[in-house]
């Protein structure tokens, strides 16, 4: 599980690139049950924080890198940015954004996989990432769609640290890989990644990408939620033994990611 202790290699933040900020507060507002709050607007930028009960989930930005697609971008913790900069080049990745310090918040830094898969890191400052999770309304798992799941484990094992272990899909569907942070127990669990054809990819340009799981009270009344609020749906509902309800959901701008109603404990 995803939990606000915030170790090494685990996900820590979240944030949405959109085209038009309003649109998507109101979007996921109505969805997930988020507060919104604007951090000003100027021609440089636009954006806020979502809050759920009070306590901080995720942020919101404006769109404005030329030719990127509305997506969510997943950070995860590190002790120092900059060498995880370094150890991303020297694996064949790439940074696009360098590391920089956000005021006293922290050290952020964003980069892409060998195979254009991108994600984030965070240097915690006096802020050390969102303040609610795996609770309804907050994320909950992260998940990799990528065409070489071999090259990325050892990617982001070499990056990260983190430990593997396999889950046979149903119907001969292959492998999933399950994702603990290094040295934590199975029961911190944060997410998974799955290999797919590229031209199953095709909301990326073929490139994998990752996408969040938000833990929701009521999978199917989350994606009446969605449809009605002009977002579309991808997969399901449907039910995954052990896992819970879940469907996979695109946001009004394409953006994705999954709502899931947690199956019990067994």
């Amino acid at each position: 599980m995803i939990t606000t202790d915030l170790t090494p290699g685990s996900p820590c933040w979240l944030d949405l690139g959109a085209p038009e900020v309003t649109t998507a507060a109101a979007f996921y507002g109505a969805v997930l049950g988020w507060e919104y709050e604007s951090m000003g607007g100027s021609e440089d930028f636009e954006g806020g924080m979502f809050k759920k009960d009070g306590k901080t989930v995720a942020g919101l930005g404006k769109l404005t890198e030329e030719g990127a697609r509305p997506a969510w971008m997943i950070y995860y913790t590190v002790d120092d940015a900059d060498a995880s900069a370094q150890a991303v080049q020297q694996a064949g990745g790439t940074v696009r954004v360098a590391p920089m310090d956000l005021e006293d918040w922290g050290r952020m830094a964003q980069f892409s996989d060998p195979l254009g898969g991108q994600f984030a890191v965070w240097q915690p400052g006096k802020n050390s990432g969102f303040e609610l999770a795996d609770e309804p309304g907050s994320l909950s798992w992260t998940e990799l769609y990528t065409s070489d799941a071999a090259a990325a484990k050892e990617f982001y094992g070499g990056i990260f640290g983190w430990q593997y272990s396999e889950m046979e899909l149903p119907g001969g569907g292959g492998a999933y890989t399950l994702i603990t942070p290094a040295g934590r127990p199975e029961d911190r669990m944060q997410g998974g990644l799955m290999e797919l054809p590229a031209e199953n990819l095709a909301l990326a340009g073929g490139k994998p990408y990752w996408h969040p799981v938000f833990n929701v009270d009521d999978c199917d009344a989350a994606v009446a939620r969605v449809t009605e609020n002009g977002g579309s749906v991808q997969m399901g509902p449907e039910d995954a033994e052990g896992v819970g309800r879940l469907a996979v959901c695109l946001d009004p701008a394409n953006a994705d990611f999954v709502v899931l109603k947690p199956a019990p404990p067994s």
